[in-house]
Order: C-alpha cells, then structure tokens, then sequence
C-alpha cells in the first residue's frame, strides 16, 4: 500500500503501472471509456494535439502494434487488451505555428487515460521501450507529429503468470519525496 506524504485522492496513489494481464478482451465501451477520459485533458489554446493509435488483441492490427516493442516488453504485453500508440502533433491548427506545450499536453491525456483505467480496475501501463521510427513508418504518422509513448491495456492478472524476474518488479513503487521534486522560488540542485 503507498502512503502519499499529503491527503490527495486515493485515485491517484493507488495509480501503478501493473504488466500482469488476463489476456481478456475488453469491451469496446470500456475501451472508449479510457480515450473519452483522455479526450477531456487540459490544452492550451483548446489544441488537443494528442492521437491514439490502437489495436485490439485478435485483430488484424494487433501484430503491426505488437511487432514495434522490444522483446523485454513483448514477454508480458502479449496478454494485454489493447495496445495503444501515443502520438501528438507539433503545431498548433489553427495558425500552424509551433506549439511548446504538446509533449505536455500528450501527457495530460495519457494521465486522464491511466487514471480512469485504474478507476475501472484496468491496468493501463505506459512504455518507452518499442521501435518509434517503425512505429512512424509502419503506421503512416505524418512528420508533424511526434511519436510519444505506448500503452498497454488490460484486466490485472495475477503476477505468477509473469516470468519470474518480472513477479520480482510486480508492485507499486513508490515516489521521491517532494524535497527532492519541487523548489520555491529558484532552481537548486
């Protein structure tokens, strides 16, 4: 169980990034539910840069999804639900100038997303680790987007149907003290 150092909503906390997955399909209104949560995130100038590339497990899209991870990743992301790539365009619509804030912006959707995965008792886990140039290849992404992240969604299964170096990691973790992660006034190191 995480402790937050301040009352905040247990939504967030309880928040955690599981690789344990069922291997169930999920609904098509659950997984709406999660893009509609990330739909409604902050956006500056109402610009909402963000994409969602997906694939349902027995699809036909599935594997030009799935093929884009590295291996560590594909061990236990093969039972997930859906896998999602992240994408988020670099200017803004309306005037085509460039935005500062869409890399921001992505994450404020993702976040919406991962939080109302957990709400549903969803596994939503976010990933760095896959091709991201093949990702812009093989999943036509124009160059005035930015190929972000990926995600795999899931029903939380239980750790023992991971290979035993990851039942070792399959647990929340914790989080640096705000000591560490905010500064009045001015930078310090």
């Amino acid at each position: 169980m995480r402790d937050s150092m301040y009352r905040i909503n247990p939504l967030i906390v309880n928040r955690w990034s599981p690789r344990s997955m069922t291997g169930e399909e999920l609904r098509d209104d659950d997984i709406m539910s999660l893009f509609e949560a990330a739909r409604w995130a902050p956006s500056s100038s109402n610009n909402q840069p963000w994409r969602f590339i997906y694939a349902k497990r027995n699809t036909e899209h599935w594997d030009k999804l799935f093929n884009l991870m590295v291996e560590g990743n594909k061990l236990w992301a093969k039972t997930a639900a859906v896998l999602v790539v992240v994408i988020s365009r670099k200017n803004f619509e309306h005037n085509k100038k460039p935005s500062k804030t869409y890399q921001y912006e992505a994450g404020s959707a993702w976040e919406n997303l991962a939080l109302e995965a957990t709400s549903r008792g969803l596994s939503a886990h976010g990933m760095a680790g896959f091709d991201y140039e093949k990702a812009r290849t093989d999943l036509d992404i124009p160059d005035n987007f930015d190929v972000m992240a990926m995600i795999a969604i899931g029903k939380i299964g239980p750790k023992d149907n991971l290979p035993p170096q990851l039942q070792e990691k399959e647990h929340p973790n914790d989080r640096k003290p705000l000591s560490e992660i905010i500064m009045e006034g001015q930078f310090r190191k």
